[in-house]
């Protein structure tokens, strides 16, 4: 009988992320970090597809999302640098388009 409360009211209270079955078995958690919701949202950005960047942004808080996403830019730049053998503002600044200063 409480599985059946909970699966009701897990209906209207679950979280970003959470998948309950709708019949029977085990209840399925499925969270995601703001880095996985980072990575998937700027994919999904790069592949102009609007159903997995909304997906992607409501895994997490909208400031976490920037988060994620200030901390790929990040780690984007650094490896970039490091292939290029420049230095990371310069490669910044060459992602963006911007004359070299």
């Amino acid at each position: 009988m409480f599985d059946r409360i909970r699966r009701y009211a897990g209906r209207f209270r679950g979280t970003e992320g959470e998948r309950v079955p709708e019949a029977g078995g085990k209840r399925e958690r499925r969270t995601h970090n703001l880095f996985e919701a980072a990575a998937v949202y700027v994919a999904a950005r790069a592949a102009n597809d609007q159903d997995r960047i909304e997906e992607a942004a409501g895994w997490v808080s909208p400031e976490a999302l920037s988060f994620g996403v200030s901390e790929l830019a990040c780690r984007a730049v650094l490896t970039l640098a490091r292939e290029r053998d420049e230095s990371p503002a310069a490669v910044a600044r060459d992602l963006l388009g911007l004359p070299v200063s």
